[in-house]
């Protein structure tokens, strides 16, 4: 005997499913094509269903079937019973009229089974607790966002404060309201809904509505009469919009989180905290054997950030895995997500039969039902790459300079699931990826896309303008923080603005340079403010601007070596804004000025510069360019060995700077203090002082001047005889060499970008510094000897004059050569730097041994 759902005879005696169905079609006098039609289901349903090949039909499949044929009765009760025959073993149920009046012993339930959920936990916890707070609650979002899945799983967690019944309908097309009211009653038992009260005799129940936006309107005036009729009601819906209801709580469901742009993970369990990785992952586990090898994890990471987390986009993904790896993947579709086609169980296409879909028609299907207005507002917002501000919305929405609220039409936008908004700061509005790639291709069709692409550059460098003057003062770390999270938006409307309208990229790109600086972009910045101060488009820019434009490069020049390529143009900077009367303008040029003349040897003119910056800051009461000025001035001490001048200087910047709330340059005071420290031989008091600012560089975000800083560490250590630890700073800086007992030092390989020589040398002369030292404290002359002669060269025309001289002493004590003399004689000739006491004294020792040997 065959089972019931192959279409043959039951044990006892009732008609399979296929016959029954198959006669209450012909007794309708309808085609298979007319009854899946006026059913709302797939025309291939109900011919699996006649040919006995569905196993267990949904039990909302069975409803609209039902309700097509108009059953009603026994003749429904034995349709239902044989299409969804109690299972064996104990589990949810559709209850009967007979089991429902038999008490809230359980909470019976006439739902398919729960799917596992990833990443969904905290989801069904919030809508289940919603749902004891409002009579409907509706879960709105993309198709394919999972709405359905969260909508069933909810259901099943709530179901024992239920005990009145957990039941679904899934609304067909052209459903009316007598359809949705028929199919509802149904579900608990009763056909009118007069009766439902009655049924449910004060017990809560729940109703899950599925699909709502096929028929809006009559689900809207069906869920209305229901919740009248029934008050003990609740019901969970499901839709791309919300229902538009009294009482209505509107959810949205948004899509999977998933790993951030600076994410690196290590392997597949680092790779699992982010929902959406993992369920690309579980979901490529049934495509193929082999789990993504660590190759193909940065590939993941990159691909469902594309699909932006949306379950749809992610499985029909996954689904190719059956023939290409995950980094063909991204190769292949990372930038064309939009044309994915494949089958899901939640959609329900217009050709129900074919069962396809696009992820493009599933972001259109929510696209259209916006207003005209709304539409347009999303195809402008699509021009953000990433996270952006209600503000930054506003600006680039209206027309004209007048004030616009957004705040209406991104609630909107949220309430559709098109718009993901994360966290509390500024930055929390974002468009997933796929909704913005159909929107840039709506403004393609509309012929919007230059005139979007241009106001976003001119919003972005308005904004870059506004906050560059926080990245001195006590607002360094929130100005940082703002362009840190505006990245890809600066960096699109920069090169897009340098095309297409030079004037504004010039004014994005010289507010720019301290945040260049501060994250180590000081080759490319530079190289995009000499190649908009070239563009003959950009000449009769007002002349501040673009001297501010060449002060910019000249400040990034220094960070690499390019001191006198830029020398010119700072200089000029300075001269115009003398003309101009611009002190701020005037001060900053003679900062700069301060820094090139230093890194080329120029000490007297540096210094005319320092002291004409304090005078006209002092003049003006600028406090904070007071203290840049006398930190500039600190080092003129130090090269005269007038420590306890520079000491003193340094006390001042760090009170001027903590006057003006400057943090950050008070912290490069007390860097500049524990070096002091280290120069006077008090090794133990500056690796604890510089141990404390580089954590606190490190908390500000300055990780070049950290850098910097735990090197100078490094080398307190090594003065210090602690070799051990001296070597191990150095392994922090420089991992692929500084390794303890080497015999030789290695070839240096700098870890700062190609071009930034002055840097690589100066890092290479710190590390010789080190090593040479550590050798010197173990007794292996030879060895220091090599590492102090390669620091020596290293520091030779570089900018780290005292370095030079440090390094030849070193090697002068550990060879006794008096060539090595005469060329630190030479040395400090030409750069002026003054021996230290300490340095004297080793000095003099030598040449004590030596007459002594002779």
């Amino acid at each position: 005997m065959t089972p019931d759902h192959d279409g043959a005879r039951s044990p006892g005696g009732r008609t399979g499913l296929s016959d029954l169905l198959r006669g209450h079609r012909l007794a309708a006098g309808l085609t298979q094509a007319e009854l899946a039609g006026r059913a709302g289901v797939g025309v291939r349903t109900v011919r699996d269903l006649e040919r006995g090949r569905a196993v267990r039909p949904q039990r909302t499949t069975v409803d609209l079937l039902a309700d097509a044929l108009g059953l009603a009765g026994d003749d429904r009760r034995e349709f239902v019973a044989t299409a969804r025959p109690t299972p064996a073993r104990p589990g949810p149920r559709l209850p009967d009229t007979d089991t429902a009046a038999a008490g809230p012993s359980a909470a019976p339930v006439a739902l398919p089974q729960p799917v596992p959920l990833v990443g969904r936990d905290r989801d069904v916890v919030e809508v289940s607790g919603l749902l004891d707070a409002h009579p409907v609650v509706s879960l709105v979002g993309l198709a394919g966002v999972g709405k359905t899945a969260l909508a069933v799983s909810v259901a099943h967690a709530v179901a024992a404060r239920h005990p009145g019944g957990v039941s679904g309908v899934l609304v067909g097309e052209g459903s009316d309201v007598a359809d949705v009211l028929a199919a509802s009653a149904s579900m608990f038992g009763v056909n009118r809904l007069a009766d439902l009260a009655c049924r449910l005799d004060g017990r809560p129940a729940l109703l899950v509505v599925d699909a709502v936006d096929r028929a809006p309107e009559p689900v809207a005036e069906a869920l209305r009469a229901l919740t009248a009729a029934a008050p003990d009601l609740r019901v969970l819906v499901t839709g791309r919009r919300p229902v538009g209801l009294p009482g209505e709580l509107v959810r949205p469901v948004a899509p999977l989180d998933v790993p951030p742009a600076d994410a690196a993970p290590a392997d597949r369990a680092d790779l699992d905290r982010w929902p959406a990785a993992a369920l690309f992952a579980a979901r490529l586990a049934q495509a193929r054997r082999e789990p993504p090898t660590a190759a193909e994890l940065p590939a993941l990471a990159a691909l469902v950030r594309r699909l932006g987390g949306l379950p749809l986009a992610i499985e029909l993904m996954a689904a190719r895995g059956r023939i290409l790896d995950v980094t063909e993947l991204l190769d292949r579709y990372g930038d064309r997500v939009l044309d994915l086609t494949g089958t899901h169980p939640g959609w329900e296409p217009a050709d129900r039969s074919a069962g396809t879909v696009t992820l493009r028609e599933a972001v259109a299907s929510s696209y259209h039902l916006l207003a005209p207005a709304d539409r347009a507002a999303l195809r402008r917002l699509s021009a953000f790459r990433n996270r952006w501000s209600v503000e930054l919305a506003e600006e680039l929405l209206a027309g004209g300079g007048e004030r616009w609220d957004a705040a209406p039409m991104l609630d909107r936008l949220r309430e559709l699931g098109l718009l993901s908004v994360r966290g509390a700061g500024p930055f929390r509005f974002r468009l997933l990826d796929a909704v913005r790639d159909f929107a840039a291709e709506q403004a393609d069709v509309e012929g919007e896309t230059a005139g979007i692409r241009l106001r976003h550059a001119s919003v972005i460098a308005r904004f870059v303008h506004r906050t560059a003057p926080g990245l001195v003062g006590a607002q360094l770390s929130g100005a940082v923080r703002l362009l840190d999270e505006a990245t890809s938006d600066i960096t699109a409307a920069l090169a897009y603005a340098a095309e297409h309208a030079p004037e504004t990229a010039l004014l994005l790109a010289a507010s720019l340079p301290r945040w260049w600086r501060l994250r180590g972009r000081d080759v490319s910045g530079r190289r995009w403010l000499r190649r908009l101060l070239a563009d003959p488009r950009t000449a009769g820019t007002r002349s501040t601007l673009r001297a501010w434009a060449m002060l910019g490069a000249a400040r990034l020049a220094a960070e690499h070596g390019a001191c006198a390529e830029e020398l010119p143009a700072a200089r000029a900077a300075l001269v115009i804004f003398a003309e101009a009367g611009d002190v701020i303008g005037e001060l900053s040029a003679r900062s700069v000025l301060c820094v090139l003349l230093r890194g080329l040897g120029a000490h007297d003119e540096a210094r005319e510069h320092a002291e004409a910056a304090l005078a006209t800051a002092t003049r003006h009461g600028r406090v904070r360019e007071m203290a840049v000025a006398q930190s500039h001035l600190t080092w003129h001490d130090v090269r005269a060995a007038r420590l306890a001048d520079a000491r003193r200087r340094l006390a001042t910047v760090d009170r001027l700077a903590a006057q003006c709330g400057d943090r950050r340059l008070r912290l490069l005071a007390r860097a500049d203090q524990a070096e002091l420290t280290r120069l006077e031989g008090r090794y133990a008091e500056a690796v604890e002082q510089g141990r404390r600012v580089a954590t606190a560089l490190a908390e500000l975000g300055d990780p070049g001047r950290r850098r910097r800083t735990v090197g100078k560490v490094a080398l307190a250590l090594a003065g210090q005889g602690r070799g051990d630890e001296a070597l191990a700073a150095a392994a922090e800086l420089w991992p692929s060499g500084a390794v303890p007992g080497r015999r030789r030092p290695p070839v240096v390989e700098s870890l700062n970008p190609p071009g930034t020589v002055a840097d690589a040398r100066a890092e290479d002369a710190l590390r010789g510094l080190i090593e040479g030292h550590v050798a010197l404290h173990r007794g292996d002359r030879e060895l220091a000897v090599e590492w102090f002669a390669a620091a020596a060269d290293a520091a030779e025309g570089g900018a780290g004059r005292r370095d030079l001289v440090e390094a030849l002493v070193g090697l002068a004590v550990s060879t006794g050569d008096p060539a090595v003399l005469d060329r630190l004689d030479a040395a400090r000739r030409v750069t002026g730097v003054s021996l230290l006491p300490q340095e004297e004294e080793l000095l003099f020792s030598l040449a004590a041994r030596r007459r002594k040997a002779r």
